[in-house]
Parts: C-alpha cells; sequence; structure tokens
C-alpha cells in the first residue's frame, strides 16, 4: 500500500508513474487525504493533517521518507532497482533531501484544488473504504 499527497502534483505523478511501471500490481494505491488513507494514518498513529512524506505499508510496518522510496523502487521492474545503489548513501543525508523536496512541493511542482480521483482503468489499484477496513481490522 502507497500511501500519497492527492493534491500534490509531484506526488499524484509519483503515483501515475507507480501505475505505469508497477507491471505485477503489487501495490494498492491511496490518498492521506482519502477516508481509506486517513484510517490507515489512524491506525499507526500518525498525524491525519501534515503530509510530509508518501508512506509505505507493507503488513503491520510503515516507511517513509527515502527507505519507503527505496524499497517501492526495488519492487519495481528492470530498470528502476537499479537506483537501490542510492541505499548506500546514509539515511540521515537521503532524508535530508528528501525533506527539502516535500516541504517545497507545492511551491516548486503545484497544487490541486482537489485530490486525485483514479480514471476507470485505474480504480481497481486503489484502496477502497471497504479494503481499508478490512486491512486494519485483520492486520
Amino acid at each position: 500500500m502507497v500511501l500519497f499527497d492527492g493534491v500534490c502534483r509531484l506526488c499524484s505523478a509519483w503515483a501515475r508513474f507507480l501505475l505505469r511501471f508497477d507491471c505485477e500490481c503489487r501495490f494498492k494505491l491511496a490518498t492521506v487525504q482519502s477516508e481509506e488513507g486517513q484510517a490507515i494514518l489512524s491506525f499507526f498513529g500518525l498525524p491525519l493533517d501534515q503530509y510530509e512524506t508518501m508512506l509505505l505499508v507493507e503488513g503491520n510496518q510503515v516507511f517513509g521518507k527515502s527507505d519507503g522510496l527505496l524499497r517501492i523502487i526495488k519492487q519495481l521492474p528492470f530498470p528502476w532497482p537499479i537506483l537501490g545503489c542510492f541505499r548506500l548513501i546514509p539515511r540521515p543525508v537521503r532524508d535530508w533531501v528528501y525533506d527539502r523536496v516535500a516541504r517545497n512541493r507545492y511551491r516548486l511542482f503545484g497544487k490541486r484544488d482537489v485530490c486525485v480521483v483514479p480514471d476507470k482503468a485505474d480504480e481497481q489499484r486503489f484502496l477502497t473504504k471497504k479494503a481499508a477496513n478490512d486491512r486494519v481490522t485483520h492486520e
């Protein structure tokens, strides 16, 4: 499960990237602003109104910032896992760069007035309210 800021243009582009290159459909997506995203944030005790990072949820673990990003890239088809070499950079340095982009993402890339809505072809790739409730209560 990948949670992303649905009004951020950069984050929405990241979601479109995943829809395109996650050929094995390993990842479900949800915006942090959606009921489903809010339920997951609440389950993990994360802020419901501040979105500083894209999140990867794997089972009962959550990964953010550069660790989350690199874990996702590692699971994509070739050539994307090659970017995993950035794991050799110490996490504080990687996260510092991630934080600079995250804090300035609206200014640099823009912001939508409303959350991204999946088109019909990608609807099944997004977490639905029922699936979110099932996932949170069974884990």
